[in-house]
């Protein structure tokens, strides 16, 4: 739980802290959105194979491995003189922080008991959700008094803490028979890296050309992947949880979740500001609800996902969050703040309802000895989801210059409906008396 608050509130810092790096480092805007970007390409890149070496060498050594690296990162970051400097210390944290990212939930596997499971990815969602409520007002309050620099400087002693408490008390995992494969491990970091820049690239409107090059090299990627780890007994990409069909499922509908959630985040900021005229300060607190809510509702919904099956929770959840972005794309351009607010009350409420079900249901439907694998798709299905909807999102500003932000929340309505008919459809394999998960084989 450190280090998930470790990781996010890092993550709410730096797009709060961007335009002061830029000031502070005389760089332009297009430069310096490279302190974001290469954390996150870095990211991406190393989950899934963190979460292979996790089942190789065990999850406790990895986590431990990763907080290791995240710490010197946070230093490298504040000692850093110029953009290159920090961009490159940036791209080190990224990979420090795919390494606790990627072992975290199975982590919470093997410390709770399975039938109380969902009250500790209950916890780990409230840690992530409180982590993005306050880390804006916390940046804000650090760059008020203090340099950029503070922001890294003043980490140090949670990446301290999360590895000492880690050394004393995360649990020995079991480790699997099969050795770590660094080829593959290279072919999957290319994949997803071609991936993302290709989404990137296209949500800027880039040259075609461009975009298939990369998204050329993804796929190329996984064939040669594919390929390799054929009847492998734990490949890599996870293809054999992927014949689990609530397994599947739940990847499809975290995925769906996660683009529906990444088209509002992008597109609500901008339509508070440019339609409805807030201020940019106005356009933050109006966002605010989401995260507390989701903060509020993560540990009770966690205990209930114990007790009642994710396909029913998920589709509840899902269709109240599509009902939610119907009402915010559809409300005047002249609306109140209590008529902003009771709307993004409902989205984070049935975001909050999907999220903990969706991930017990991800974590148990898969066999023990893959929890590593099991948890790398639950931090890959939300980075892929929330990069597709970064990417519809440019794609609807470009479609409409004037109602491209209400296009948006209409097709992450859409997405949210496809994801509740997705986890309603679990149902289909559910077992009597099952509650987070369902058939297994």
């Amino acid at each position: 739980m450190l280090a998930a608050l470790l990781v996010t509130l890092d993550i709410s810092f730096m797009y709060t802290a961007v335009p002061a790096i830029s000031r502070a480092l005389r760089e332009t805007p297009a430069s310096s959105v490279w302190v974001v970007n290469a954390y996150h390409l870095a990211l991406v890149a190393a989950v899934v194979p963190m979460a292979a070496l996790g089942e190789a060498i065990g999850h406790r050594r990895v986590h431990l491995g990763g907080a290791v690296v995240y710490t010197i990162a946070l230093l490298l970051c504040g000692l850093a003189w110029s953009l290159p400097t920090l961009i490159a210390a940036r791209a080190l944290q990224g990979l420090g922080a795919a390494a606790l990212i990627s072992v975290t939930a199975a982590l919470v596997r093997f410390v709770y008991p399975p039938h109380l499971l969902g009250r500790g990815l209950g916890l780990y969602a409230f840690i992530v959700s409180f982590s993005l409520a306050v880390g804006p007002t916390i940046a804000s309050a650090i760059l008020t008094f203090l340099s950029w620099h503070w922001l890294f400087f003043l980490a140090l002693p949670l990446g301290l803490g999360t590895l000492v408490l880690g050394r004393s008390h995360l649990p020995v995992t079991p480790l699997s028979n099969h050795r770590f494969d660094p080829l593959s491990a290279l072919l999957s970091a290319l994949l997803f890296t071609g991936f993302t820049l290709g989404l990137g690239l296209a949500a800027k409107g880039a040259p075609v050309w461009q975009v298939g090059a990369w998204w050329a090299v993804a796929v190329l990627a996984c064939l040669i992947l594919l390929r390799r780890q054929a009847g492998h007994p734990a490949p890599m990409l996870a293809t054999d949880l992927l014949r689990i069909p609530v397994f599947t499922l739940s990847s499809l509908t975290s995925i769906l979740s996660f683009v529906a959630q990444g088209l509002a985040f992008v597109s609500l900021p901008f339509l508070f500001q440019s339609v409805m005229g807030r201020t940019q300060m106005e356009a933050g607190l109006l966002m605010t609800p989401w995260p507390v809510v989701l903060t509020l509702m993560s540990v009770p919904v966690g205990r209930l996902s114990d007790r009642v099956h994710a396909g029913v929770m998920g589709g509840i959840g899902l269709a109240v969050l599509a009902l939610g972005m119907a009402l915010l794309a559809s409300m005047p351009k002249d609306a109140a703040v209590w008529d902003i607010t009771w709307r993004m009350v409902i989205c984070a409420a049935g975001f909050s309802l999907f999220q903990t079900p969706n991930m017990n249901a991800l974590l148990s439907s898969a066999p023990p000895a893959r929890s590593g694998g099991a948890s790398g798709i639950v931090a890959t299905s939300r980075m892929m989801g929330q990069s597709i909807g970064v990417a519809l999102a440019g794609a609807c500003f470009r479609l409409s210059a004037d109602n491209g932000y209400t296009l948006a929340l209409w097709v992450a309505c859409g997405a949210a409906m496809v994801a509740c008919a997705t986890s309603l459809a679990r149902l289909m394999f559910a077992r009597p008396g099952a509650a987070g998960t369902s058939a297994s084989g």
